[in-house]
């Protein structure tokens, strides 16, 4: 059986998410339809992760087998002639028959972008944020540092997502503020379903409301959703990067 990688990019904008869902258009669904045609054999896409509604990626990665022998370069190429325009392969690979997608990642990198220009260029992928300032992102970053390390992330998943394991190590998490523009970077293990959004929401509240570093490391130890504040939107987050 032959194993072959995606490197995807895509604007989640017109999408349910990644994940195929019944009455739903979603990226995943989108992906194996194309496939399908290309190779006469419908194959599972196997994500490294799932990304939310409206939520955008610029390195998702995928798998999938199939008993076909595959010029990756010419797929790819194909595969995109038949793909929307919102939907990317930035090139395919043969891997060993045994790699996962999503078992075999070591990390995986978010980022979060902010605009503070009202723009039209901007307003598909940043949250309109004009309030921050260069001193809220000093502040940002030491909130952030709360965060660091392994923990149990609860307060920040959403309440009717069901992970019996809620636990998970950020291994980097950092603010950036350009003239136009921020971005918050998280890399972690694994995520809890909506917890990026929910500690970017949460650590704005922080930040517009002087609450300290301590503030965050009681909503942490909460366990408690109504403990933080309410997510950032959808449209500013991206999955950056996947690690194997």
């Amino acid at each position: 059986m032959n194993n072959y990688k995606l490197e995807i990019q895509y604007n989640g904008k017109n999408y349910a998410g990644w994940q195929i869902q019944n009455n739903a258009m979603t990226v995943q669904q989108t992906i194996m339809d194309k496939i399908e045609i290309l190779i006469k054999e419908r194959v599972n896409l196997i994500g490294s992760g799932r990304t939310d509604a409206g939520v955008h990626a610029l390195g998702q990665a995928a798998n999938f087998r199939t008993e076909a022998e595959l010029e990756p370069d010419k797929f790819a190429y194909s595969l995109n002639s038949l793909l929307p325009r919102d939907i990317s392969i930035v090139c395919t690979e043969k891997v060993h028959e045994s790699f996962h997608s999503r078992f075999d990642a070591k990390k995986r990198a978010y980022i979060y972008l902010f605009t503070h220009i009202k723009s039209p260029f901007y307003d598909d992928f940043a949250d309109y944020t004009k309030w921050l300032t260069v001193e809220h992102i000093i502040t940002l970053k030491e909130l952030s540092g709360a965060l660091l390390g392994s923990h149990d992330f609860t307060s920040f998943m959403k309440k009717q997502a069901e992970n019996e394991n809620k636990v998970c190590n950020v291994y980097d998490i950092n603010w950036r503020r350009s003239k136009n523009l921020s971005i918050f970077y998280i890399q972690a293990d694994r995520y809890l379903h909506g917890m990026v959004r929910a500690i970017v929401g949460t650590l704005l509240h922080a930040v517009s409301n002087d609450l300290s570093k301590e503030h965050i490391i009681d909503v942490l130890n909460a366990r408690n959703r109504d403990a933080a504040a309410m997510s950032a939107p959808a449209k500013g987050l991206f999955l950056y990067k996947v690690r194997y």
